[in-house]
């Protein structure tokens, strides 16, 4: 005997189908109903108008559900790639709301009333946090570095140390930028040791820049030299090639690092003189992503001068949100969250550990390391306190799941909720989920 299913215009004029055509376009409720229709029918099963209802409904908010969505980062990595790295500023939310609910004097001299140019928002900014003389911002730290080679060595000679050929996240390899950027690349020293004379014997009048890179995700130990950034760069001006830094992290002041921790910074750099240096806006600078390059007006001048800067500029939104943050680290910098992270005291974490765990039955609370992640301080930590729940992958994949969405790490038979990351209004919203 044939099983018989509601039609689809039967189903329309329940009240529950009734009421989602307030909520979602009428072709996708059509498109649901005979969906669950056709999985009844598949499996050969009887289906009553209310339980197909209820398969359609699921199938309809599934399919309009974002799905970028917030994640409480427990997992003690800073500026974790996967996440988003760095959470942006109060100012940088404000300025966003602010700028791009309606219009904004992006390209607009409102003086003179004539076009502008939207690089000239962030730069007052950066002047007042860095002295640099001129700047540009692009999409990311790649594609300045795309521009540069671009600029001034297509077709040219760049010379790179050997140890500094990097690789970082995504299978991004210095090599491939500079080739992509129609340079050919001089490979210049040892893996390990690399000195300003292995340089200075590179060097040819096809030669067109000198390029340095920001060891990514990786130390160098041992038995080991680099030139130092003043002797490259003296031998830069005196043959006449751009000298280019290739920071990366983007750390405004190294003395915002706790403890020993090391990191090249962007205010020394622009001291030891580079011609240019380029970094991320979304690491240590607690910014939202994009490509800063700081140096000599008459570069930055080509740079923006560049045809490929119409690809890679960036759009409103970013501006607003680059502006709010520098805004930040100028006013209230104790307001970047980053900063906050990187301040907090191992005693305060622990104290915010033991109050958590005591509204979360079975839950202990141990000493633990975090990372600051992103590629930068390579083998370096910070001590912090994590609350502990019994481990099993069911439960870390329904905290992954929930919502809100909760990532944590295993280890030691444990799973671990590391209170660095875990911004203090975010507790009340992990606690729902524990």
């Amino acid at each position: 005997m044939s099983m018989r299913y509601p039609s689809i215009d039967r189903l329309l004029q329940s009240p529950l189908a009734q009421s989602w055509l307030g909520q979602f376009p009428r072709s996708q409720i059509v498109e649901k109903l005979r969906l669950a229709v056709g999985e009844a029918r598949q499996a050969r099963r009887e289906a009553e108008p209310e339980a197909l209802l209820q398969r359609a409904d699921s199938l309809l908010r599934s399919a309009f559900q974002p799905s970028l969505v917030p994640v409480i980062n427990a997992t003690g990595v800073l500026l974790h790639t996967n996440l988003g790295r760095s959470p942006l500023s109060p100012r940088a939310l404000e300025q966003v709301q602010q700028l791009c609910a309606g219009y904004s004097n992006l390209e607009l001299d409102l003086e003179s009333g004539q076009r502008g140019h939207r690089d000239r928002h962030l730069h007052k900014l950066l002047h007042l946090l860095t002295g640099c003389e001129a700047s540009l911002a692009v999409n990311n730290c790649a594609a300045a570095m795309l521009l540069i080679v671009d600029e001034f060595a297509r077709g040219r000679e760049v010379l790179v140390s050997r140890g500094e050929l990097v690789e970082i996240g995504g299978s991004f390899r210095i090599p491939d930028v500079l080739q992509r950027g129609g340079a050919r690349l001089i490979e210049v020293g040892t893996t390990n040791r690399t000195y300003t004379r292995d340089f200075e014997q590179a060097l040819t009048p096809e030669s067109g820049m000198i390029l340095s890179t920001h060891l990514s995700n990786f130390a160098q130990l041992g038995f080991i030299h680099q030139p130092e950034p003043a002797e490259l760069v003296e031998l830069a001006r005196r043959h006449e090639v751009v000298s280019v830094l290739d920071l990366g992290s983007g750390l405004l002041d190294r003395r915002q690092l706790p403890g020993r921790m090391d990191e090249p910074d962007i205010v020394s750099s622009l001291a030891q003189g580079w011609d240019l240096i380029a970094f991320s806006g979304d690491k240590l600078l607690g910014c939202a992503q994009a490509g800063f390059i700081l140096g000599r007006p008459d570069l930055i001048g080509r740079l923006s001068r560049n045809p490929w800067m119409r690809a890679l500029r960036l759009d409103k939104l970013r501006l607003a949100a680059l502006q709010g943050g520098l805004l930040d680290h100028l006013l209230a910098p104790q307001d970047v969250p980053i900063r906050a992270m990187l301040a907090q005291a191992s005693e305060d974490l622990k104290k915010r550990a033991q109050r958590l765990a005591r509204k979360i039955p079975g839950a202990e609370v141990h000493p633990c390391r975090s990372s600051i992640g992103g590629g930068t301080t390579p083998g370096q930590q910070l001590d912090s306190w994590a609350v502990c729940l019994p481990a099993s992958e069911e439960r870390a994949r329904q905290l992954r799941q929930g919502n809100p969405s909760v990532l944590t790490r295993i280890q030691h038979g444990k799973i671990w909720l590391d209170l660095r990351t875990i911004l203090p209004e975010q507790e009340r919203a992990l606690l729902s989920v524990l």
